[in-house]
């Protein structure tokens, strides 16, 4: 019998799970069992007893030559032997055994209990009701060899002996069928598995991309062909080998990219490698996936890379040249606001050096020109401030004690007058690395845009939450996120708005200057972070900053609430 081995998912399942074991080991029984009787029967009896020795002889010839094509046929042929080839194998051992036992004395023979072996493995080779079949035939056959052959009554011992067949027969048969059930739920499954080995060993070989899997201990577990072009080294030949060392050489980087991954048993989304070959420095974009194994040992990591020279290059230019327009649009943005003040001044002035105006006139032009005027030093104040942003000191702060500060100012603000400011803060404090002073900045223009928003009698929310031990925010590598939240209950923003309200100059208010979010996001990438904007549970606007926490920020105390 062939073993449970499918080529896929459409092979005939087979019928006989135990495979050709079973059938080598049926052989080997057989042909022991009939050799050993036969040595017996040729050196032990007498002649009085030459009919039985012929009878032994010929079930020797007939087990000798039914055994050996079948041998012949599923072990070295290796076909698949059919049903009926195995109905008919086990029969014959029935058959031989019920010789054995007449020739040994029949009821009082002790090889009636070989009856049990070949009733086993009936119902380990055959269907459910085929095993119960072989131990009906096994307890025909002892009983027909009793009454016919040697003249015996039914007595009690024959009765127990056909009565355990009987059992044997049914247990064997419900085992072996719950066996073979298992059997073929296995080689399916085997068949799926070997399967998906095969298309996943030919995706991997055909990717442009390069893979390459490490083990915690550092060997080289896996690399594909495209591992080999990209880094221009046989990574293939060196699996099961230590591998960081020669990587360190290769693709300068790429070691530490993989270390990371194992100690901090995180992927790594986006990083940059450069490789050394042969046709000079070649620009990887790396990522990885970290593949745990069993409790307390090093997880594997699988790395995947991609040539990104020229798209790192493309992107450089796209990079500039947005840039460029970003500086054109800022220009004219600031032409726009400057153009208006300037216009107003000159007909002012015009208008005063005519000398025509009476004097009540000439004051309000004298005080047009002067809040012009102011309405210029302010805006320009604030454009400088902003193209001047940068973090000009890199601490450890305690962003907890930046934050509380800030809003002790921010409620003394005029505009802040009948807004409900409140805070829920986790225990601090919570360390970030960065400027106090600008993160106290953005803060600051955060809770102000929201308590204009929300107006007298509306309320802003400042939440503070350590995330270091969440996953990263979506879209972002922020390594232990700090996340911190200012929302509003006014009006919110609009849709068709929501994309530009970052811009510089770009506002919604009448007296803005549309420069307070700029610097809020730009102070927020300074630091590594994120801005997010999105509907507040007030129905407001809610403002979300996520910032890289330190790792070995601590937390303890009591939450604050203002």
């Amino acid at each position: 019998m062939a073993e449970l081995i499918h080529a896929g998912p459409s092979a005939p399942s087979p019928e006989l799970p135990l495979g050709r074991n079973l059938l080598r080991w049926l052989y080997v029984g057989r042909l022991t069992l009939i050799t050993g009787i036969l040595l017996g029967a040729l050196s032990v009896w007498s002649e009085a007893r030459s009919q039985d020795t012929q009878i032994v002889v010929v079930m020797f010839l007939v087990a000798v030559s039914v055994t050996a094509p079948s041998f012949w046929r599923t072990h070295v042929l290796a076909r698949e032997p059919s049903r009926n080839f195995t109905y008919a194998q086990v029969i014959l051992d029935a058959f031989l055994v019920t010789g054995i036992v007449h020739v040994t004395g029949g009821p009082a023979s002790g090889f009636a209990s070989v009856y049990i072996l070949v009733i086993s493995a009936g119902a380990l080779l055959l269907p459910l009701p085929g095993g119960v079949l072989i131990g009906a035939l096994a307890s025909v056959l002892y009983f027909a060899d009793l009454a016919w052959g040697h003249q015996g009554s039914f007595t009690r011992d024959v009765a127990l002996s056909i009565g355990l067949f009987s059992v044997v027969a049914v247990i064997t048969g419900y085992v072996g069928d719950r066996v073979r059930r298992a059997g073929q739920a296995l080689g399916a499954v085997a068949s799926q598995l070997q399967q998906l080995r095969l298309d996943t060993g030919d995706i991997l070989a055909n990717l442009s991309t390069g893979v390459i899997t490490v083990t915690g201990e550092g060997q080289l577990a896996y690399a594909n062909p495209a591992a080999d072009k990209l880094l221009g080294a046989d990574m293939q030949g060196r699996v099961g080998q230590p591998i960081l060392s020669e990587l360190e050489r290769i693709a300068p980087g790429m070691r530490g990219i993989l270390e990371r991954a194992i100690r901090s048993r995180r992927s790594v989304a986006r990083a940059q490698a450069q490789a050394v070959t042969k046709h000079g420095n070649v620009q990887l974009g790396v990522s990885t996936a970290v593949l745990e194994r069993g409790e307390g040992e090093p997880p594997s990591v699988t790395a995947l890379f991609q040539d990104i020279t020229d798209s790192e290059r493309l992107e450089e230019m796209n990079v500039r040249a947005e840039r460029l327009e970003a500086v054109a649009a800022l220009s004219a943005s600031l032409a726009h606001e400057i153009k208006n003040p300037l216009a107003s001044i000159r007909s002012a002035v015009e208008q005063l050096s005519a000398g025509r105006v009476s004097p009540s006139d000439r004051a309000i032009l004298e005080r047009l020109v002067l809040t012009e005027s102011d309405r210029l030093s302010r805006l320009l104040s604030e454009f400088l401030e902003f193209s001047g942003l940068k973090m000009s000191a890199r601490d450890e702060i305690d962003l907890h004690a930046v934050v509380r500060g800030c809003l002790i100012v921010a409620k003394q603000h005029p505009d802040a007058a009948g807004v409900d400011i409140v805070s829920q803060l986790d225990p601090g404090p919570i360390h970030v690395v960065g400027d106090a002073d600008l993160l106290h900045r953005a803060l600051f223009n955060l809770v102000l845009n929201g308590a204009q928003s929300a107006g007298p009698g509306g309320r802003v929310t400042v939440s503070l939450a350590d995330e270091k031990d969440h996953p990263r925010p979506r879209g972002t590598d922020i390594d232990h996120p700090v996340r911190l939240t200012v929302a509003d209950s006014g009006e919110g923003i609009r849709p068709e708005v929501r994309g530009r309200i970052f811009d510089p100059f770009f506002t919604t208010k009448p007296k803005g200057s549309g420069l307070g979010l700029a610097v809020v996001h730009r102070a927020v990438e300074a630091h590594q972070g994120a801005t997010f904007v999105e509907k507040g549970p007030d129905g407001g606007a809610q403002f979300v900053i996520f910032l890289p926490g330190s790792p070995e920020s601590v937390t303890a105390g009591a939450g604050v609430g203002t």
